[in-house]
Parts: structure tokens; sequence; C-alpha cells
């Protein structure tokens, strides 16, 4: 189920939505290939523990929300862009987008050079998009394109079609950026959130791939907590997850869970994005492709398709589709001057 109620129980990190971190896309700018697209979604609009509706304020003003990048294979980050939100009041709220380069983009941290301030967050239908020269920048509510049988997947994968996230939302960090900006010609990427902690911070919520870190995942906390460059350490957990769901030998567990960790999403911008081999497109079909792995074959899809409200062009994701807030702002297109 993506990284949807990753936390205990079905629940989420801290018991806090907004640090829930659910989806990683990377895919080539439609028409513009040598440009990228990169989208961070956290914040479902529902929860499963407890159920229900989640809060209407989109993002968590004293958290940082990072987008990771490593460019020479090693799992260890080189890039990060690093985004934090005003408080949210009168129905308002704005973020802040900074990029670390080098050592320090490896660590934690809120600082960096600065590429957008003060960006509108949409609470609305319609987008409200930042520019600073060739960057473009999009944080708000969007209808979630994740697509998933959830209740089959809980269900012993007795799948039924029945697409639980077909009327949820979500929020969306979303930046277009040229290839440049990237480094390296392919790219490991991963996303993160973090909390406050005695001064510092703490990470609560990473990962890249979908659905891994709710089903095959034992020791939920230090997976969340860690980095990808350890992920090693979950390889016997994940083989033997492998084994039990999908008849694989030990042998063939090991190989199959090592194909899995580190949990990043590789990414070469001058080819064409395909989930598992190539970064991750909205209408990708993330979950299929882990079930195939998770039951060796047994179980090859779950009958549900991707959302039809997506759009054409920035930001890509539909807009929400649930009304957050009784007025919402109009569309609007700031431009900044490059920090």
């Amino acid at each position: 189920m993506s990284h949807h109620y990753s936390g205990p129980d079905f629940g989420f990190p801290q018991g806090d939505a907004r640090l829930d971190f659910t989806d990683l896309y990377a895919f080539p700018k439609p028409g513009e290939t040598g440009k990228s697209i990169l989208i961070m979604n956290v914040h479902p609009s529902a929860g499963e523990n407890p159920p229900g509706t989640t809060t209407t304020e989109p993002f968590a003003p004293e958290a940082l929300y990072e987008l990771k990048i490593d460019t020479d294979g090693d799992a260890v980050a080189d890039i990060a862009y690093r985004v934090r939100f005003s408080a949210f009041e009168r129905g308002a709220q704005t973020a802040v987008l900074r990029r670390v380069d080098g050592r320090q983009a490896g660590g934690t941290g809120d600082g960096g050079r600065l590429i957008v301030d003060g960006a509108p967050v949409s609470t609305g239908r319609d987008a409200r998009i930042t520019e600073a020269r060739d960057t473009r920048f999009f944080a708000g509510w969007r209808s979630d394109p994740f697509f998933c049988d959830v209740e089959g997947a809980k269900n012993n994968l007795q799948f039924t079609g029945d697409d639980f996230f077909a009327d949820k939302d979500v929020c969306s960090i979303v930046l277009e950026v040229p290839n440049s900006a990237l480094g390296a010609k392919e790219v490991r990427l991963w996303a993160r959130t973090l909390a406050p902690n005695d001064g510092g911070w703490i990470q609560v919520e990473r990962g890249a791939r979908p659905a891994q870190a709710v089903i095959l995942v034992e020791e939920r906390d230090a997976y969340l907590g860690g980095e990808p460059a350890n992920d090693e350490r979950f390889l016997a957990a994940f083989a033997h997850a492998l084994e039990h769901t999908g008849g694989y030998t030990p042998a063939e567990a090991k190989r199959v869970a090592g194909t899995l960790l580190p949990d990043v999403l590789s990414y070469d911008p001058t080819r064409p994005a395909c989930f598992p081999d190539n970064g991750r497109t909205l209408t990708d079909d993330a979950f299929d492709s882990f079930l195939r792995i998770l039951t060796n074959g047994k179980v090859a899809e779950d009958n549900v398709g991707p959302h039809a409200d997506l759009l054409l062009e920035f930001p890509y994701v539909g807009p929400p589709r649930q009304s957050r807030l009784t007025k919402a702002p109009h569309t609007t297109t700031a431009t900044q001057n490059q920090k």
C-alpha cells in the first residue's frame, strides 16, 4: 500500500498524518526532455487506525520535508531539497525551499541555499505555482494518484478491484528542475520527513519504493528511521518474509530481497520513466509490480488501474477531490528571483 499508514498498526509516524510519507515519483518532463519532475506525497486525507479523515492543515510547520539525491551510487545523499512550512493561519500556509549540495546533503538540518521563499500552499482545486528561474515549485492538496485495492491486500490478497484511493486526497510537493541540477546521468532518490527532537531533528519516515515498508518490514521504527546506505541489515528479514509469502527458496529469496534494498528509486532522466526499472510515473502500476515480487508471480494484479484526473501540465497531480476549505484561492503563478 505505498507508504500509506506505515506507522504502528497502520497508523502515522508519531500519530501525525502530516508526517506520513506516501509516494515518490520521478519522470522526464513531458515534451521537454531536458527537465525532470520530482513529486513527494505526504499526509493522506484519511486514516486506517484510527479510521476517518485527517486534519485539513496541509503540512506540519514544525517538520522538515526532504528529497534526497545520490549521484555516485553509495546510497548517501549528494543533493538535498528541503522544504519548511509556515504556520497554518486563516486557511493559508507558505513554503520555503532550499537546496544543499555535497557532504552536508547527507546530514540533517534545515539550512541550504534559498531557492523559493514564501511560496503559497494550495488548499483548493486550483494549483498555485511558484517559479524561480529554472525551478518550478508546488505544494498543496491534490488527489491521491496512488491506486490499490487496500481491503483485498489486507484480506489475504483476495482482490475485488475496489480502489481505496479513488476518492482520497494527499499533499504533494512537486519540483520541476533541469536535469543538470540532478548531477550524474543516473541518480538514486528517496524522501523523508523529520520532526523536532531535543533541539535537533529525528527522522520519522523515509522511503522510495512503494509497499515494502508496510508489508515486508519487521523492525519498522528502525527501518523508517534508517538510511539507505545501511539497508543491508534488513536483508535477512526481507528474505524471510519473501520465503513465507512467495514460496521462494532461501537463496532465491535473498537474491530478490537484494533487488529491493537499498530502498531508493533509480532514475536516469535521459531515458523514459517506467517503474521499477527507471523512475516512476503517476500511471505506473507500482503495487502490481510489488505483488508479483511478493507472491513469486502467483498473484499478478489487484485489478485496479490509474486515476483519470491527472493533469497534462505542472504539477501533474490532479485537483483535490474533497474541498479542504470553504473558500479556495484562485490559481496564481508567482515568479521569484533566483536566491
